[in-house]
């Protein structure tokens, strides 16, 4: 990897440190070492001060006063840990120190992740890094290749889902010290398992957010986003607003050994730029890593630009969140029908044309966007899109957090999974799904007293367009963000794995995750070797094929969505070898409903409720 040489922050190397911060709107900054010793920074051009000194060591604590005023005194915007909370001082760090033995790790690419989304807060009881590093040795043995962290910098209070973050350097205190991160991801590595770190960079929280004091132009009025006034990319100033966020993605990548990057809502990324933002952040970061380094983003356009190589005007992101299958699938299963699932049937056919492409508005007019919505993704890779049946957003963004599996049947839960891990894009599971945990994952803050009651109103108002919070009274009934309760409750209890129906469905991720990634018709499977079909209004075949002709390696799912019924599999041959996994074995469930196979006349799959089978070979000739 090529050497490291931070711009912003408090970087020691050598014996000495360096300063250095953006405060373009200021003529004089001083550093101020805890409990006050002051020492002039010097001005640089395009609005940067810096100095260094031999005689600051790892540890210290600081901050900058600006135009010389004992009231403007704040923490570093490019703070590498905030011990005392973000508006608390800042401490250097010495990332250096930390013994790595992860030398010769390269990260599986996508064609063999399976990802493992994780609130590091509600992982385990410890809330912690310590915590997820425990947890590894279980994650590996289920199947994981990959876990996806929600957000870690640094945020006001002791508990949030981390898009709050304001410290965008710094790794959350109450999760514990920068060691403790660098700890999870060696020890990872060690595991065979990559870690990708979910980044925001369309908007700072709302409390202790002091980049804002140190420049006027971190953020404009040219543009707007769900969160107030857009990020200032392109405009005056612009490119150092870039600066501070391609330096916070080199920062992970170098001091952290991060191997990939979740870009959240970069729906909400403006840029009228020659160059997209996007575009010149993967290509800088490739540039200047020497190491393969993933980027998903989280984009509900559909627009297949994201996905393209810079060399051909994308923006050069290797993955996408594709909800379109997620929104079909509940549309179908748990009826959800207002909001974004409005645009969407739940027909077993639509389920397929989405699996088909990777998404299912390609360009058709979305009723609830009011325009077009999507672009035509021909020529990108299945394992391009992500795809998943719960994530942090879909579960957290309803009323009481709850989960795929409390608002399912346990079949269909089972015939969900069962598609989501065998479908040939890349599964994304979000933590306790593979046991159907019963803990919700619900919205949770720890602001000041005034900002979290308006939090709290806020919540509870925007559920007023939903029928079922149409009553005040039921909407004063949704969990406070601001109750520690309402963290509490959203923890995993990993004892419950052990008690029934836990371990059953346990046994069916485990043996699908396993599947999924030894069979090479499932890891390189593109465009040409997969078939989905709707064979009636529940049911679907999924067929993956390793080459042109028939291969022992071949895969054939059959899942039924809804109900019981005989699905008739037309023009069904005889290269199918046996049966490798069904949604109703006996060690996957307490009370089986056995999944019949009839071939006495037509092929015939006979389903007592919903459920999946997975076959070995095909059931028609290709």
């Amino acid at each position: 990897m090529p050497e490291w040489k931070p711009l912003l922050g408090a970087c020691y190397a050598a014996g000495t440190t360096t300063f250095r911060v953006w405060a373009p709107d200021y003529t004089s900054v001083d550093l101020v070492i805890e409990p006050g010793e002051l020492r002039p920074l010097s001005p640089e051009p395009r609005g940067y001060w810096s100095a260094t000194f031999d005689d600051v060591r790892p540890g210290t604590l600081y901050r900058y006063r600006l135009e010389g005023r004992d009231d403007r005194v704040f923490p570093d915007p490019v703070s590498r840990f905030q011990p005392q909370g973000v508006h608390g001082p800042s401490q250097v760090i010495d990332p250096s120190t930390f013994a790595w033995t992860d030398r010769q790790w390269r990260a599986p690419w996508l064609d063999r992740t399976a990802f493992y989304e994780i609130h590091v807060g509600t992982f385990t009881p410890q809330g912690s890094f310590r915590g997820v590093m425990e947890r590894l040795p279980y994650l590996k043995d289920l199947g994981i290749s990959a876990i996806q962290l929600m957000p870690i910098a640094d945020f006001p209070g002791d508990r949030n889902w981390g898009y709050d973050g304001v410290a965008l350097f710094a790794p959350a205190r109450c999760y514990g010290q920068p060691d403790d991160l660098r700890g999870l991801v060696d020890t990872a590595h060690r595991y065979g398992v990559s870690v990708y770190l979910d980044v925001v960079y369309n908007h700072l929280g709302p409390d202790g957010a002091y980049a804002n004091v140190f420049s006027q132009y971190y953020f404009t009025d040219r543009h707007e986003s769900p969160w107030g006034r857009g990020v200032n990319l392109d405009g005056p100033s612009g490119s150092e607003v870039r600066r501070f966020f391609i330096e916070n993605a080199l920062h992970w990548i170098h001091e952290y050994h991060i191997d990939g990057l979740r870009l959240d809502a970069t729906h909400a990324m403006h840029d009228d730029s020659p160059v997209h933002f996007l575009a010149e952040l993967t290509a800088t970061v490739r540039e200047r890593t020497g190491r393969p380094v993933a980027f998903v983003a989280e984009d509900h356009r559909n627009i297949s630009r994201t996905l393209r190589p810079v060399a051909e005007g994308g923006w050069g992101i290797d993955a996408v969140w594709a909800d379109d299958f997620h929104h079909q699938a509940r549309v179908h299963t748990a009826r959800d029908r207002e909001g974004y699932y409005a645009d969407f049937t739940g027909k077993a056919e639509d389920l397929a044309e989405t699996l088909r492409l990777g998404w299912f508005f390609t360009g058709q007019y979305s009723a609830h966007l009011n325009e077009p919505r999507g672009t035509d993704p021909s020529g990108l890779l299945p394992k391009q899109f992500i795809v998943c049946i719960q994530n942090h957003d879909q579960i957290g963004n309803r009323p009481n957090g709850a989960r795929l599996n409390h608002e399912v049947d346990e079949a269909t839960f089972r015939a969900l999974s069962a598609l989501l891990l065998v479908a040939p894009q890349t599964p994304l599971l979000f933590m306790g799904q593979e046991w159907a945990a019963s803990s919700p994952f619900l919205f949770f803050t720890d602001h000041a007293e005034e900002l979290g009651r308006k939090i709290t109103e806020g919540r509870r108002q925007e559920f007023g367009a939903f029928a079922a919070f149409a009553d005040p009274a039921k909407r004063a009934a949704i969990p406070d963000p601001q109750d520690a309760q309402t963290f509490l409750r959203s923890r995993l209890q990993w004892d419950e794995a052990h008690r029934v129906p836990h371990p059953g469905v346990l046994c069916l991720y485990r043996r699908l995750l396993h599947i999924r990634s030894s069979n090479e018709a499932i890891r390189a499977v593109t465009r040409e070797r997969y078939d989905v079909r709707a064979l009636d209004e529940r049911s679907l075949m999924l067929t993956l094929m390793c080459g042109a002709g028939p291969d022992e390696r071949d895969l054939t799912a059959i899942v039924r969505l809804s109900g019981a019924g005989a699905v008739h599999v037309p023009g069904a041959g005889p290269t199918w070898r046996d049966v490798l996994v069904t949604t109703e074995d006996a060690d996957v469930t307490k009370d089986p409903a056995p999944i019949r196979v009839d071939t006495a006349a037509l092929f015939t799959v006979h389903f007592a409720r919903p459920g999946a089978i997975l076959f070995r070979g095909l059931l028609f000739a290709p």
